[in-house]
């Protein structure tokens, strides 16, 4: 599916849109002090956190010590001047994030002793029981710490993009139509075709098909909001999710 629509708020030019995205305020604020930066990094990390603790499990730690590292590196990570480190034409959060956990993991190689969850204190609350459940139903092949970790990624942001789908559909009283209609979405296993979909909700099939393309147009206008959330600019968006495509095809 094409991703290179536009997605503007109507009535606002889409670099205007774009100026809010959280990661485009923690590379605006630099090395300074600011709180906005400080909950924009924040807000981007309890988000994407999953990816990384995939990766460290892959790299062959056992849960309790990925909790631990997972959870060390974001004490260091949200604590130290990292952002003093971020250059601009590094763009991607994805690209970023990846990179300082690698610095973290190697600096934790040469200490004896381990990080224990941020030194006794929560940065981020990590649902670590649930991650390890998540963790063993990922592919048992040979996938390599850095495939596992863009595959997660990427799958985190589509999982981010139905949840706000169904989440509008709740809100306008269609859940049960959204129950139906995501089956027609990309990456989902459809369960009927477009004449049994209308036969359940009692329209006619030609309703169907408009609102699924209504649906998927929706899709690729979140997808997009999500991505630009974690590129340091519009123009990156249609690279990334080529990108990210590319990944969960692979």
């Amino acid at each position: 599916m094409s991703l290179s629509e536009p997605s503007e708020t109507p009535g606002l030019p889409a670099r205007q849109c774009f100026a809010t995205t959280h990661w485009s305020v923690v590379l605006a604020a630099g090395d300074s002090a600011s709180s906005r930066a400080g909950e924009a990094l924040e807000e981007l990390c309890r988000t994407y956190w999953y990816p990384l603790f995939a990766y460290v499990r892959r790299e062959g730690h056992s849960p309790e010590d990925a909790q631990d590292l997972t959870q060390g590196f974001f004490a260091r990570f949200l604590e130290k001047d990292y952002l003093a480190q971020v250059a601009r034409e590094k763009g991607r959060f994805r690209s970023f994030l990846l990179a300082s956990l690698r610095h973290f993991l190697s600096d934790e190689r040469d200490r004896t002793s381990a990080i224990k969850r941020g030194g006794g204190k929560t940065i981020l609350s990590l649902d670590v029981q649930e991650a390890e459940g998540r963790y063993l139903l990922e592919p048992a092949h040979n996938l390599s710490p850095e495939k596992i970790f863009e595959r997660r990624w990427a799958l985190m942001l589509l999982d981010r993009v139905l949840s706000r789908l169904r989440e509008e559909y709740a809100a306008a009283g269609k859940a049960d139509r959204f129950a139906v209609l995501e089956t027609f979405l990309p990456g989902e296993q459809a369960t009927g075709t477009y004449a049994e979909a209308a036969d359940r909700l009692g329209v006619a099939e030609g309703t169907i098909k408009w609102e699924v393309h209504q649906l998927k147009r929706r899709y690729r206008e979140l997808l997009r909001a999500q991505i630009a959330h974690t590129v340091s600019s519009p123009d990156q968006i249609d690279e990334e999710a080529r990108y990210l495509i590319a990944v969960l095809s692979g």
